[in-house]
Parts: C-alpha cells; sequence; structure tokens
C-alpha cells in the first residue's frame, strides 16, 4: 500500500500543539474512505499520524475506529475517570456563545450571581474585552480578582498586564510580569512575563528556554533566535523535541543529521527519530532510530523504517538484531512477522512464522494464517485448510478467526447457500463479539433471515445489532429496515432532524486545577498552552492523559489529531488500561468529543440552500478531512470536503462564484454541498449513489449499478469493487447515524428502549 503524505497548512507555527503520541509501529496509513479515485479525495486522515507508543509497542495493525464495548452507569465509573463530576453554573452554560451574545448576561451575574458564577463572570467578561482590543474596560473587572479567583491567580495577572498593554501603559504591565516572574517563578505563565520582558532583556528568553521548553512562547523564541543565527544546534534540538509538527520541522530536522552529526547523543538521535517518524518520513526515522538507544521499539522502528524506505537488507538486518537482543518482546514477534514478508524464499518464510506462532500467542493466528497462503501457493490445499482450521480451533477468539469465519460466510452466501452463511455468521457473534466484522454478521444474520421467511429471527437480529453495536454502520442499516424514522438511502436527504447539544463542556480527567477550570470557561487556547507545559509523559500517556489531549486539542481546532487521539484508546492491550478506557466510553461526553460540530453555522446554510439533510453533510465532512480546514490530499483535493480545484472550477462557473478559496470553510462548503446536490441530483436523490460517487466519481457508481443491479442496496454496498469506496459509504452514513443517536433525542430514546449500552448514556 503506498504511504501517503499529506500537507496540512497552520498559521502560527509556534503554537502549532506538539505531537503527544507516537506513531504505530506500522506506517501504514489510518483507515479512511476517501482514498480516492476522482474528484473529490481525502488522502488527509489516513497518514499515520502517530499513536501512543504504549498502545503500538505490541501491535502493528491498521487503526480502527473505537471499539466495541459496553457502557453501564456512571454508579461503576472512578471517579477520577467520571466526565461529569465538575462543576455546573450558568456561565458555564455561556461559554460556547459569541462574546457579544453572552456580554449582557455575564454582567449581570458578575453583578448579582453566587460567588463561584461572579468571579467566572468577571474572567470571561475581562477575556473577552481584551480580545476585542478594549484592554481598559477589561480592568475593572480584573481588578482584585486574583485574590478570589486563586485557581487561575496568574492567569488574571497575565489577563491584566495584557489590558494595560493594549491601553498603552507599558509600564504598569511590565510591572505585573514582574510581579508575575517573582511570585510565580515555577507556573507556566510566567512563560509569557518571560517572553514579554524578553524582548529588551535577553536573559529573560534564556530562563523560558531553559526552564520551559516545551511552551509554546519557548518554541517561538527559538524560532526568533534562529532566524538571527541559525547554527544553533541546542535549539535545533529543543524544536525536535518540541515542535515535532511545526511545518518546517523536516528542514530542521535534516540539518541536525546533516550538520551536527557527530554532536548528537542517542537521545537525541531518539528524539530526531520520533519526530521523522510522527510526520511519516518512515526512511529518516529509521536511519536515526538505529543510532538511538537499542530498546525494542527503537530497534524495530529502526528497521521498519528501513523497510519503507526501500533499504530491504538493512531492514533484515535490524529486525534480525531485535530478535538477538530482546527475544520475548512484543516487537519480537512483529519483527517475525516482517522477516517473513522479507524472506526469499518460502522456506525461509516458514520458519520465520513457526517462531512467531511458537513463541508469541497474540501473533501466532496472524502468523498461521500467512502459513496457510503460503501452503496455497504451493499447491497444498488440504495442508493449508488443515492450519486454517487450527486458527479456529486453538484462537477461536482472535480477529483472525472472525476474518475466516466471515469468509466462509460470504462464500456460502454467493453460492445461494443462506443457511450456511448464517450458521458460520452465528459463529461470530458467538467467538468473537467484539470483533470488527461482527456487526456486520449481525445485520446479514438479519437479512438471510428475511430471504428465507423467518420474519421473527430477522426482526431479533437486527434487534440485536441494535442492542450490542449501537454505534456501528450496521445499527442504522437495522434501525432503517425494522422501520425507524432514521432515513433509508433514498430518503436521508431530505431529513432535517433535531439537534440537542450538551448544555456545558466535560469534565477533564487529567492536567492541574487551572487547566481545567480553563477548559471549563472554553478559554481553549490557554488551556492548550497550559496542557504543553504539564504534559511530561508524552510517549507512554495515561488512558486519561491521551483522553485530556484529544480534547484539548479539537479546542484549538486541531481536529484530525484529535479525533485521532480519541479513537485511538480502543487500541490499549494491558487489561487495566482496557478497563480505564471502557470506563470513558460508558460515558456520553466522550462520544459527543468523537462527533464535534465544528462549522456548524456555514454547514446549515449551505445545506439549506442545497436542500441537503446537514447531518449528513456534516458526517461527509468529518470523513473528508475531520473538519481541517487547510488539509490537502496528495491528489491535490482541498479543505473541508476535499474539493479538487479543477472541479472547484468548474462548480463555480456554474453559481457564479468569483473569486474563491478553498482553504476558507463557507466557500469550500459553498463548493462542496452544491457538488454534493449534483451527485444526488445525477442519481434521483439516492444518497448511497450520490456519497459513492462523491468519493469514486459518477462513471465508477454508473459501472456498478450496471454490474450490480439496485434491487437489494445493502448488497450493492458490499459488492462495490474498491474497498476505499466500500469503505467510505459505510463511514459516511456511520457517522450520520452517530451524530442522530447521539444528538437527536426522539432517535436517542427509541435506541435507548433496545440498546443497554446506548440507555446508560443518558
Amino acid at each position: 500500500m503506498p504511504l501517503r503524505k499529506i500537507s496540512r497548512t497552520r498559521s502560527r507555527q509556534a503554537q502549532l500543539p506538539n505531537s503527544s503520541q507516537t506513531s504505530p509501529s506500522s506506517e501504514q496509513p489510518r483507515p479512511s474512505s476517501s482514498l480516492s479515485r476522482k474528484q473529490v479525495v481525502l488522502s488527509a486522515v489516513v497518514v499515520a499520524l502517530g499513536a501512543t507508543a504504549s498502545v503500538w509497542a505490541a501491535r502493528d495493525l491498521l487503526p480502527r475506529l473505537p471499539g466495541i464495548g459496553s457502557w453501564f452507569s456512571r454508579e461503576a465509573i472512578p471517579t477520577e475517570l467520571d466526565l461529569s463530576a465538575g462543576q455546573t453554573s450558568e456561565v458555564l452554560t455561556l461559554v460556547n456563545r459569541p462574546a457579544v451574545e453572552r456580554a449582557e448576561r455575564l454582567q449581570e451575574i458578575a453583578k448579582q450571581g453566587s460567588r463561584p458564577e461572579r468571579l467566572q463572570a468577571r474572567y470571561l467578561l475581562a477575556t473577552d474585552l481584551i480580545q476585542q482590543d478594549r484592554g481598559g474596560q477589561a480592568l475593572p473587572w480584573l481588578q482584585g480578582l486574583e485574590r478570589d479567583y486563586p485557581v487561575l491567580a496568574t492567569h488574571i495577572l497575565a489577563k491584566r498586564a495584557q489590558a494595560y498593554a493594549a491601553t498603552g501603559n507599558r509600564a504598569e504591565a511590565e510591572k505585573i510580569w514582574q510581579t508575575l516572574i517573582d511570585q510565580y517563578p515555577q507556573d507556566p505563565v510566567t512563560v509569557e512575563a518571560l517572553y514579554h520582558l524578553g524582548k529588551t532583556d535577553p536573559q529573560y528568553w534564556d530562563r523560558a528556554l531553559t526552564q520551559f521548553p516545551a511552551h509554546p512562547r519557548s518554541i517561538e523564541i527559538a524560532l526568533t533566535r534562529l532566524e538571527q543565527n541559525p547554527k544553533q544546534p541546542q535549539l535545533l534540538l529543543l524544536l525536535a523535541r518540541h515542535g515535532v509538527h511545526l511545518e518546517g520541522i523536516k528542514g530542521i530536522l535534516d540539518r541536525l543529521k546533516q550538520e551536527y552529526a557527530a554532536q548528537l547523543t542517542p537521545e537525541d538521535w531518539q528524539d530526531i527519530g520520533f519526530a521523522y517518524w510522527e510526520n511519516v518520513y518512515y526512511g529518516s526515522a529509521g536511519s536515526a532510530y538505529a543510532k538511538a538507544p537499542p530498546s525494542a521499539l527503537n530497534l524495530y522502528r529502526a528497521a521498519r523504517g528501513a523497510q519503507l524506505g526501500e533499504r530491504y537488507d538493512d531492514a533484515v538486518r535490524g529486525y534480525k538484531a531485535l530478535l538477538q537482543a530482546f527475544p520475548d518482546e512484543p516487537e519480537t514477534g512483529l519483527a517475525l512477522l516482517r522477516l517473513a514478508d522479507l524472506a526469499e524464499t518460502p522456506a525461509e518464510a516458514m520458519g520465520y512464522l513457526d517462531q512467531a506462532i511458537q513463541r508469541f500467542p497474540k501473533q501466532a493466528p496472524e502468523a498461521l494464517l500467512a502459513k496457510s497462503k503460503i501452503l496455497q501457493a504451493q499447491n497444498s490445499p488440504d495442508t493449508a485448510l488443515q492450519v486454517r482450521q487450527s486458527i479456529l480451533k486453538q484462537y477461536s477468539n482472535s480477529e483472525t478467526a472472525a476474518e475466516i469465519r466471515w469468509e466462509q460466510a460470504e462464500l456460502l452466501d454467493k453460492q445461494g447457500d443462506l443457511n450456511g452463511a448464517w450458521a458460520w455468521a452465528k459463529q461470530i457473534l458467538a467467538e468473537n463479539p467484539d470483533s470488527e466484522v461482527a456487526p456486520k454478521a449481525g445485520f446479514w444474520i438479519g437479512k438471510w433471515a428475511a430471504q428465507l421467511g423467518q420474519q421473527d429471527q430477522s426482526q431479533a437480529a437486527y434487534e440485536q445489532v441494535l442492542s450490542e453495536y449501537p454505534e456501528s454502520y450496521y445499527a442504522w442499516r437495522s434501525a432503517t429496515l425494522l422501520g425507524w424514522d432514521v432515513g433509508d438511502f433514498s430518503t436521508v436527504r431530505q431529513k432535517l432532524p433535531q439537534v440537542v447539544k450538551a448544555a456545558q463542556r466535560t469534565t477533564l480527567p487529567a492536567g492541574s486545577d487551572a487547566l481545567r477550570e480553563l477548559y471549563q470557561l472554553g478559554q481553549d487556547r490557554d488551556a492548550w498552552t497550559l496542557w504543553q507545559v504539564e504534559f511530561t509523559n508524552r510517549l507512554k500517556p495515561t488512558v486519561a492523559e491521551q483522553f485530556t489531549d484529544g480534547l484539548l486539542r479539537l479546542g484549538v481546532q486541531d481536529h484530525l489529531d484529535g479525533l485521532f487521539m480519541l479513537s485511538s484508546l480502543a487500541w490499549r492491550e494491558p487489561a487495566a488500561e482496557k478497563a480505564e478506557v471502557k470506563a470513558i466510553k460508558r460515558q456520553p461526553e466522550y462520544w459527543q468529543a468523537l462527533y464535534p460540530f465544528p462549522f456548524l453555522e456555514p454547514i446549515e446554510h449551505w445545506s439549506q440552500q442545497r436542500q441537503l439533510n446537514p447531518m449528513l453533510v456534516t458526517a461527509l465532512i468529518r470523513q473528508e478531512s475531520r473538519f481541517e480546514p487547510k488539509i490537502e490530499s496528495v491528489a491535490g483535493a482541498k479543505g473541508l470536503m476535499q474539493v479538487m480545484p479543477e472541479t472547484a472550477d468548474w462548480v463555480a462557473a456554474q453559481i457564479d462564484l468569483k473569486p474563491f478559496n478553498l482553504e476558507n470553510p463557507v466557500d469550500n462548503i459553498n463548493l462542496g454541498t452544491w457538488y454534493l446536490d449534483y451527485t444526488h441530483r445525477e442519481y434521483d436523490n439516492n444518497s448511497l449513489f450520490a456519497v459513492a460517487s462523491y468519493n469514486a466519481g459518477p462513471g465508477s457508481v454508473a459501472d456498478w449499478i450496471e454490474r450490480f443491479g439496485t434491487s437489494d442496496l445493502d448488497r450493492f454496498v458490499e459488492q462495490i469493487p474498491f474497498p476505499e469506496t466500500r469503505g467510505y459509504v459505510e463511514s459516511v452514513f456511520g457517522n450520520y447515524w452517530n451524530y442522530l443517536r447521539l444528538y437527536n433525542p426522539e432517535v436517542s430514546q427509541q435506541l435507548a428502549q433496545f440498546s443497554e449500552d446506548h440507555a446508560h448514556l443518558h
């Protein structure tokens, strides 16, 4: 599978979020549906931008969407992971409203509300006024506030300094900055004081770089100093460690490698390798990891980077070195599978696979399947069959066993043996209920039962999918076939579902009290900035830290990495961490974060103009771009709806839109919804064909309709010959269903009657 490198253009490089995750041991892209064949494409979200080291140290699989699990009542949730355990106040219900809309009510609360609410209201009012360049009006609200509101004392002082600076009173601002430095020398907010005073006295900048190297202001200082004098390797190393996602990071890493190699320590090479890996320069990462301290993960990445960089001899040597140095580590099991892939002869490959089978139970099912394929290629079908049967017997609960069972079910279905297909699918629900194919198996049991005239069992199967897998695409299909008013392929365009969002934000499960308060007050940039200093466990974050990091990334509009951090929690392997993830996923706050509503106003506006279901448009944008307005695919598709420039030119001519900018959300949604309306009109408003055409092009869809017919649209989806488009269709409509079940009261209440899992989200 070819690697896909994306370009993400963002403003203020020095303020970009640092990565808090390591990339997968594998370099295979993240799954996305929109690996395009035609005009509107996405390779953006398929690039492996990272995962926690604790997750990927032990596995090398394609990333997956949130795993199947159960939620229970909040009484079963540990207090530290209870996302609703924070304070409640009217002020917190106002944080997502525009400043001009909330100002009057905040003033009323600031004067007459309860003490905690008065303090919060004063802080928000002052912050809003400073952002509006009305610092003088902010000062009265800040006066003495730090004494009454100690959790944000340093932030209040910083706001007061900013307010004085805005009024031109530089002397008073500098006095407050100095107070911050003197009274709160260890507080991260002090970096703001060091930054401002350092403009005239370099020693303050020196202190910021030394004491708070991860702070965004320190990143900005380092970049500024490198512009003045580029030959400063220590500053380059600081950026390699803490500026991983700076747009120009590759040039920084290349300079370190080319100009200062002799000065670098093994730990420096590890940091450089990590930064290359995060930015999908795997060949360079492998070379750097080869010089890093010899841990199992570092040796694996050195070899894997060499393999992906097509330095196959180096890769083989690297994997063998890993086997020799760390014979029992999880990465070694992965290395044996890789060595089998690189083996020059079937016999050599079989030797590596046998070692994996004997020594690494986690890799054994995959190794056995690979072994069966070699035997099949060697014209030993009986032996190959025996090996596959051994997977079902010895590793019946594995994902590999589930895939084998589903292959058999599909084969029998094609042969017209619906009872046989049903039997294999039932095995999946019994033996592999948590597998990725389980929702599909349950749904098709319902379809086959209906075809066999067993309507009661068909209904029971659909209800089981809704009960056990309420977040799946197949839950939507089940609800549709049960007659729910959730939109079918032919009617979903016209639906206008009601949306009811949470009144206030979730509570962060990690971080300081100040961080949590800032986040609940909607001060996303300040919260994210503070988190960069607090979050020191970046290579192996806890579950709570990873969830917190995901939320904070979403807060600063880093939706691509934010959604990835949240969804990849499902990959945790240790039992204790799995339990923590399960606790978080029992709560509605997790799912609402995973399915957010950025750009709601332009989506609603242009959906109304095109007579499109706004929830369907939101679902498509989530899949296309993860809500990143400046994202660009390798094919050149741009923006939220991943519109190709030539398509944009054609659409713009139809609607007389001149000029336009595909990175502008309003323009992009305008053009993208017109094209989505066009694909609907091409197929008589059938959203299945329209969405598939949006991804694969109208020519492909027309060909599939001719080949497969339209009598059974569920079967049509399964027969789409492009795996990317098939996955795209399921993902878009799966997104639509999740928005519907989470935010539409009627559907949510109806689902709660069938699914205990979903009921506990209320």
